[in-house]
Parts: structure tokens; C-alpha cells; sequence
């Protein structure tokens, strides 16, 4: 999986028709600044109101996932998400004029193509991963509906889905790497039986539904008048159905098990909608959207509870934002004063810095030398160097600004540093930066337990 961000190099347009709504829609990808996140716009509504690709904002699950936020609904969202999350694409806005993304051929190919050609492109700034500390499970018992999402340092999908039709049996499907979705799941299609069709015609959906952009099974067989009533619905001057495939009009299959492939596509999908890339197992049994935007739920809700901790994870295994060299270019201080490693995180209004302790510490020579602790004055340096590179951050030439340290106030000692610690630095903006004058809690963490903590107050200083 990736380790940095990545959004598209340039703009590009799909259109077609929406297939519940049935109207047509021009689609576009647009590039977007790291941390932006999945975002629909519609751009034919007043004010065109941007939504957030957001769990908290579904409203509708009927045979699709549909989001509602701030005014803009958008209809059938899940195969656009799945091509996004297959692709690893974390920041992109989605402008439509219509109500429902495009359907396509039923699957997100067109998608995975599209976003191809518009280059995608890494940025600075790690993704927000967030991996699950324990298992979350839903289940529908009288549905036979069970999915779970359990913990795991990676990526991965098993999905089964089981009907009582005699031409579709038991199939599953799995995914072991997120690279795998592009050449093995993103061009398999939806799919409904014949019983449906009428049902859901009568709802006031698939109007935009064709032969062309799903996969019709029979689930017994029919009579040429039941097949000339279909006929009618569909608005086609004569189907047929396959007595050896069961497929109307006889479509082929681009996998025997394509149906369970495209349930996985839409866990996918459905699951994009917790707002953040997920580490996790995925299994799921007889999944549809109402139960995928259920573990979604609970998934959000885990993170959420997580992110009130508000502990910075520290993998060494991940490459940095910045390393020792960049620090030591962006930030004045040498040797013995360099006090930062390496910057693991960095957006806005938040930074991580790692700072590894050794006995090879100039200040352990007359700091307690039989009882080596890291002195506090210290311990505060390495901190406010790590708000240094926040406050650098806002600028857009950071090599012509001196970052002054003007103020702690509160400032607390919870634990002793000693040689082996590996210090984990948080800062984050208390108020958005007014002329050069940023004021930011800072706190310290060894082994996930704060430290040590203050308020901080810088100032940026141009170079005369």
C-alpha cells in the first residue's frame, strides 16, 4: 500500500447516464491539496454545495449507497469510491452536473481508466491510515448477513454470497493486495435478477438500467409471455434468457464468480466511506450496501474514539516527511542543538517529530551522569524545534524566515526521558497563524504515556 497521498496530475471528464435516476450526468476528476479527502460537487445546484464522501452522510441504500451533505445529493456513489480506493487516490474533488455519477458498464472500470489517464501523482504527507486496534462485527441474522472487520497490518477482502437461484450457486471472491482491484475486480458489473426488475422499475429505480450496464440472472425459469412483460418493462423489443447460463440476452461472464467479484467491489466502495484509508480484514458474508454502511458505522465510530486519544503512532518501517537533512535545512539550529530526527506527519495545523535518545547525548556528560535523564529545557527544545517546522510549513519560502520560540506557559514534566526513549513529538495549532505569531500545544509521548506538555507560542521572522 502506499505511504504518502496521492491525488491526480490533471482534470478529466466522463459522461453518461445515471442508472437509478436515469438521467445524464457529465462527471469530472479534479486534482486536490493533500488532506482534502473524497469530495462530490454539485455544480447544477445554487452555490454548487460541495459533500463529503462520508459514512455520516448516507441517506439511502436502496440497490446503491447515496450521500446528502450540505444540500448535494448524490445518488450511486460506490463505484466511483471503489476505483479511488483501488487506485489509492486520497484527494480528489468529483464535480457533477446531474444527480448520480454515470454508470457506465456497471462496473468501475471506465473509473480506474479515467483516473489513469489523469496521472496520479504522490504528495507530501502520509496517509492517515487508520488500523484497527479490534475487531468490529455486524450481523443481520434474519437476512444471514455477517461481516467483520478484524485487525490486520494490511489490506484485505474475502467476500461469499450465496442465492437461491438454480444458475447462481455459492461464489466467493478475495482480494490479498489493493493492487490486485484494477485486473481483477474493477470490471466486474452489477448485477439483479429477473424477479426484480419489475419491483424495482415500479420503485423509481434503474431508470437509467440496461442490458448493457448490468448482468440479468434468472433465478427459475420463465414463460415467453413472463419474457415479452420483461421485454416491456425494459423498454427492449425482445430478451431471452440462456436455459444453460441463466443470463438474459446472454451475456458473457468476465469471471465465473463475477458477481461475488462485484459484491467485493462494493465493500470497496461502501467501506471508502469511514473517510480514511483502513488497515484491516475485511470478511464478509452475503454483504449489500445497507450492510457494508453498517460496518462502515461502526468502523467510524472506533476511529473517532481512537483519535480522541490523540497519540501519534510511530512505524519506523514508514519513510519520513522530512528527514534529518531536510530538518537540518529548513531549521537553523546545528549540532549540538539539531535536536529532531525526522517530521513523520505534517498537515496545517499539526506536525509529528521523532526524536531518538541515546547516552551519546552531549547533556549526559553533566546531566546526572550516573543517572542519565534527558533535562527538561531539553525536552521542550526538541519540541518547539518540531512547532518550527509547523509554523515553516505555512509559508511558501520557509528558507527565508527565522522561527523564534516566544513564549511556554503550563508547561508539565509527567515522566523521565532516558537513554533508549524514543520521543514522539505532537504539535498542534491552538488559532490559525496571524502575522507570524503561531500558539500551539505541544505535547511529548514515550511509549504512547505524555512525557511532557506546553503551550507554545512562536514567531516568524523574515530574514533580513
Amino acid at each position: 500500500m502506499n505511504n504518502k497521498q496521492h491525488t491526480i496530475s490533471k482534470s478529466v471528464t466522463l459522461s453518461g447516464v445515471g442508472l437509478h435516476t436515469g438521467v445524464v450526468a457529465n462527471m469530472t476528476f479534479l486534482p486536490a491539496a493533500a488532506n482534502h479527502g473524497i469530495k462530490f460537487q454539485r455544480i447544477d445546484l445554487p452555490g454548487q454545495p460541495i459533500a463529503d464522501a462520508d459514512v455520516d452522510y448516507v441517506v439511502d441504500t436502496s440497490r446503491g449507497t447515496t450521500i446528502e451533505h450540505n444540500g448535494a445529493r448524490i445518488n450511486t456513489v460506490e463505484h466511483v469510491l471503489a476505483a479511488l480506493v483501488g487506485l489509492e487516490i486520497d484527494n480528489i474533488l468529483i464535480q457533477l452536473d446531474g444527480p448520480e455519477p454515470p454508470i457506465m458498464d456497471g462496473s468501475s472500470i471506465k473509473f480506474v481508466e479515467a483516473l489513469k489517464d489523469a496521472e496520479p501523482v504522490e504528495q507530501e504527507a502520509h496517509r492517515k491510515f487508520f488500523e484497527l486496534p479490534e475487531e468490529v462485527r455486524f450481523k443481520d441474522l434474519e437476512k444471514g448477513i455477517e461481516l467483520a472487520a478484524l485487525p490486520l497490518n494490511d489490506y484485505r477482502i474475502a467476500v461469499m454470497v450465496d442465492y437461491n437461484s438454480k444458475f447462481l450457486s455459492s461464489q466467493h471472491a478475495n482480494l490479498s493486495h489493493v493492487s490486485q482491484f484494477e485486473k481483477d475486480f474493477s470490471m466486474c458489473r452489477t448485477f439483479c435478477f429477473v424477479h426484480e426488475l419489475e419491483a424495482l422499475h415500479k420503485a423509481g429505480l434503474i431508470k437509467g438500467g440496461d442490458l448493457n450496464n448490468a448482468i440479468v440472472i434468472a433465478d427459475r425459469d420463465y414463460t415467453e409471455a413472463e419474457l415479452a412483460n420483461i421485454s416491456e418493462v425494459l423498454g427492449k423489443p425482445k430478451v431471452s434468457i440462456s436455459k444453460e447460463a441463466g443470463i438474459m440476452n446472454n451475456t458473457s461472464l468476465h469471471y465465473s464468480n463475477e458477481m461475488a467479484r462485484h459484491k467485493l467491489l462494493d465493500v470497496m466502495g461502501d467501506l471508502a466511506l469511514v473517510g480514511r484509508p483502513i488497515k484491516a480484514q475485511i470478511l464478509a458474508s452475503r454483504p449489500g450496501h445497507a450492510s457494508n454502511v453498517e460496518l462502515a458505522k461502526k468502523i467510524k465510530k472506533l476511529m473517532l474514539e481512537a483519535e480522541k486519544n490523540n497519540v501519534p503512532v510511530y512505524d519506523p518501517k514508514q519513510p519520513p516527511i522530512f528527514s534529518h537533512e531536510r530538518i537540518y535545512e529548513l531549521l537553523p539550529h546545528r549540532y549540538p542543538f539539531q535536536m529532531i530526527d525526522k517530521i513523520i506527519y505534517l498537515d496545517d495545523n499539526s506536525v509529528v517529530g521523532v526524536k531518538n535518545v541515546t547516552m551519546n547525548e552531549n547533556y549526559f556528560m553533566g546531566h546526572f551522569p550516573n543517572n542519565p535523564v534527558m533535562p527538561g529545557v531539553m525536552q521542550v527544545e526538541a519540541m518547539a524545534q518540531t512547532g518550527g517546522i509547523l509554523v515553516l510549513s505555512s509559508v511558501p519560502d520557509p528558507e527565508n524566515y527565522w522561527p523564534y520560540l516566544v513564549g511556554i506557559e503550563n508547561c508539565r514534566f509527567r515522566k523521565s526521558v532516558i537513554p533508549g526513549d524514543t520521543v514522539v513529538f505532537k504539535c498542534e495549532l491552538t488559532a490559525p497563524i496571524r502575522r507570524g505569531i503561531a500558539k500551539m500545544i505541544g505535547k511529548a509521548y514515550v511509549a504512547g504515556q505524555v512525557v511532557c506538555e506546553a503551550e507554545m507560542t512562536a514567531s516568524l521572522v523574515r530574514k533580513s
